[in-house]
């Protein structure tokens, strides 16, 4: 419920869960929100199971289909929520935890979010009409496509779209200065919805799980080393997706790799190469969401490896990918298996065919079957995508909706001083 722990630094489980064998082996014949509850109870000690069962359910009301797309390639996607995007998993989640909460404590609360795309949006509509929850959305002006700013601007309420002159690190630099303010938290209640909140995690490992229930489905039962050898891609900006699959495998998750994929932005992958960890200011690309210079959730794989870069590169490969390479595995996805993808995941295609090639060079061809997250419906990036595939995409419900309806944002300062004096005005009013 905090967020951001006092010192400023991030939470993190001084442990984690082994989930039993049984809950393995049976794995293929769970729905998920029956892995949901089983990893949930392992963290969740306060809330009756019968309840939890109920938040649970209604979170996760959507499908989270594996798609084969050729071979060994699939791609697990998770955009069937209302906003189309992955986000929807930790944002619907902790909206109904953290209403629980507040509901049993009589309080009030103010949750600071900062986004590069796809999280605002999800926070904002998974928040949306809690009359106990005030959220304040903090993203980078003419950073975002329209329609990503559309899903977060046009609510009202009790959602404050809150347009920064700048990056997406300078949102997230004063998302951390807000919660940090001992002053301000003293005057209101204060969280995160970003993945510097644990909660966001937690519900982002579920579905790591769900991919290995659903490629190992038609199997009578699960023989875990017969799935040790699955590779993970997973388009990677401020590292929560990643984190999230390092905590699964900790938990029990049968799986050989990840593949951090990123754009140009890439301080994780240079990390991963050379053992120094240099941030930078984040570059625009067509991946947008993905544009971050210095990751929040690093801190947390770095703690997780207790700072030992030669166990994290065993377990992670690092794959950065440019507007170019982007560009040319959304044509060539399209053409050869007519299927399209978003940017983001378009990214962790290519950075797993890199990966394969570059395997191929140095020893057998690699038959491990890759599971690529898909983290956005590619009807958000239209105006990117079209131009490059050269065929229209039609708008979702969720999108067509949404079109027409007005900006409400308010346009503000890159100070924290500025940010703090909106946040008060709206819990005064």
């Amino acid at each position: 419920m905090a967020g951001l722990a006092p010192d400023g630094g991030l939470f993190l489980p001084q442990s984690f869960p082994k989930l039993n064998k049984k809950f393995l082996k049976d794995i293929t014949k769970k729905e998920f929100w029956e892995i949901a509850l089983e990893i949930s109870k392992s963290f969740i000690k306060d809330i009756p199971e019968k309840e939890l069962k109920k938040i649970l359910k209604d979170a996760f009301n959507f499908e989270v289909p594996l798609k084969k797309i050729s071979k060994n390639l699939y791609i697990l996607e998770l955009f069937h929520g209302p906003t189309l995007a992955f986000k929807d998993f930790g944002a619907r989640f902790m909206a109904r935890i953290m209403n629980y909460y507040l509901k049993k404590d009589k309080k009030k609360l103010s949750i600071i979010v900062a986004t590069s795309g796809d999280t605002g949006s999800a926070v904002a509509q998974g928040f949306y009409g809690l009359s106990n929850i005030k959220v304040f959305v903090l993203y980078p002006s003419k950073r975002i496509t329209p329609l990503q700013e559309k899903q977060m601007a046009t609510l009202g309420k009790n959602i404050v779209a809150l347009e920064v002159k700048g990056n997406f690190d300078d949102c997230q630099r004063l998302a951390k200065q807000i919660l940090a303010d001992k002053k301000l938290k003293k005057q209101i209640n204060l969280s995160s919805a970003n993945s510097i909140n644990f909660g966001r995690l937690l519900p982002q490992s579920f579905y790591y799980f769900y991919a290995i229930a659903q490629y190992y489905g038609h199997r009578k039962t699960l023989k875990l080393r017969s799935c040790d050898d699955i590779i993970f891609s997973v388009p990677s900006g401020n590292f929560g997706n990643l984190t999230a699959g390092l905590m699964a495998k900790r938990m029990g998750l049968p799986v050989k790799q990840f593949i951090a994929a990123t754009n140009i932005n890439d301080a994780v992958p240079r990390y991963l190469r050379t053992g120094k960890f240099v941030p930078r200011i984040s570059k625009k690309t067509l991946s947008n969401a993905m544009d971050v210079g210095n990751p929040s959730n690093f801190a947390r794989m770095l703690e997780m490896y207790k700072y030992n870069h030669k166990k994290m590169e065993r377990d992670i490969e690092g794959m950065e990918v440019d507007d170019e390479d982007t560009k040319i595995l959304l044509r060539a996805t399209f053409k050869e298996y007519g299927y399209i993808a978003d940017p983001h995941t378009a990214v962790g295609i290519a950075a797993a065919v890199k990966y394969f090639s570059i395997c191929n060079l140095i020893q057998k061809p690699l038959k491990s079957p890759l599971i690529i997250l898909g983290t956005a419906h590619p009807a958000k990036f239209k105006d990117v995508i079209e131009p490059i595939i050269r065929k229209k995409i039609a708008l979702p419900p969720q999108l067509k909706k949404i079109i027409n309806k007005a900006k409400k944002a308010i346009l503000v300062d890159n100070k924290a001083e500025a940010v703090k004096r909106i946040i008060l005005e709206k819990n005064s009013s």
